[in-house]
């Protein structure tokens, strides 16, 4: 099917291909519970009545619609338009010769960054769920090929922390999403959206292990064919005792996360539910 999907989307209108999913895959979708987690979400963090919260459900699942079928549209060869707020404080970590970590969301299209937000001085590891489907990873593969980008699959063995400690030590750019509890069960208690959620800890004591510095970069869909891509520095007290550099880590990684959901209330894409199973 993704081989399909790709060999049409060479010949077509990448709207019709939206419109199509609009009218035939999204409202299946809403008849089942399936739909709640984005529901509540727009209920309850947002404070949206019934009607409007459903309505911003049915355009949440069109928005993340456009951002699956937008990945293979790359895959085929189209291009997108992408601007870049906050260049300078990538280029100038790019510039230097120690490692830096770069957080990641399940918000927007962090793919559509890879295209983009490179370095040819640093290599970009690229923590990825290892679940992904073949089609997917090759074509991946086959697009950052020459954008010095290399996918580091999580896996059972835990070998995938040997190849981020080996990049650290080598100065290249460490990417990892900080938003979901993978494996370790190890967290970090924030508050995004007036609730308490769990952040895992890995990503935040990676960093502060090394004294490294930190991005964070989302990319937002804001119109048919084009993307904003948003760097955000953190800062923390790399001097203070490394329980409080996670804390302040995490602090300002879901500030972040907060200030963009607020211009970009519908590219919420974590579907379950999110504050619920982790209170």
């Amino acid at each position: 099917m993704h081989r399909w999907l790709i060999k049409l989307l060479k010949g077509i209108d990448i709207r019709i291909v939206y419109i199509f999913t609009y009218i035939f895959v999204i409202p299946p979708c809403l008849l089942r519970d399936g739909f709640k987690p984005i529901y509540h979400y727009f209920r309850q963090r947002w404070g949206y009545g019934p009607i409007r919260a459903f309505l911003k459900t049915y355009q949440n699942h069109c928005m993340f619609a456009q951002v699956v079928i937008d990945r293979f549209a790359m895959y085929a060869g189209h291009r997108f338009e992408v601007t870049v707020e906050g260049l300078e404080h990538f280029q100038r970590l790019a510039e230097r010769p120690e490692a830096f970590v770069q957080l990641s969301s399940h918000i927007g299209n962090y793919e559509m960054a890879g295209y983009t937000l490179v370095s040819d001085r640093k290599r970009l590891n690229a923590l990825v769920f290892s679940g992904e489907k073949q089609t997917v990873m090759e074509h991946r593969t086959e697009m950052f090929a020459d954008k010095n980008i290399r996918m580091i699959p999580v896996s059972d063995d835990m070998s995938h922390l040997f190849l981020l400690d080996q990049a650290i030590q080598q100065g290249e750019i460490i990417s990892m999403p900080a938003d979901r509890i993978f494996g370790s069960q190890k967290s970090v208690t924030m508050k995004l959206l007036g609730a308490e959620i769990r952040l895992p800890l890995g990503p935040f004591s990676v960093a502060t292990m090394r004294g490294l510095n930190v991005l964070t970069v989302n990319v937002m869909k804001t119109a048919t064919n084009s993307y904003k891509i948003y760097v955000t520095p953190l800062d923390y007290d790399k001097q203070s005792p490394r329980r409080q550099q996670i804390s302040q880590l995490a602090q300002g990684y879901a500030a972040e996360l907060e200030r963009i959901l607020t211009m970009y209330p519908t590219q919420w894409y974590n579907y379950f539910e999110y504050w619920k199973t982790w209170n």
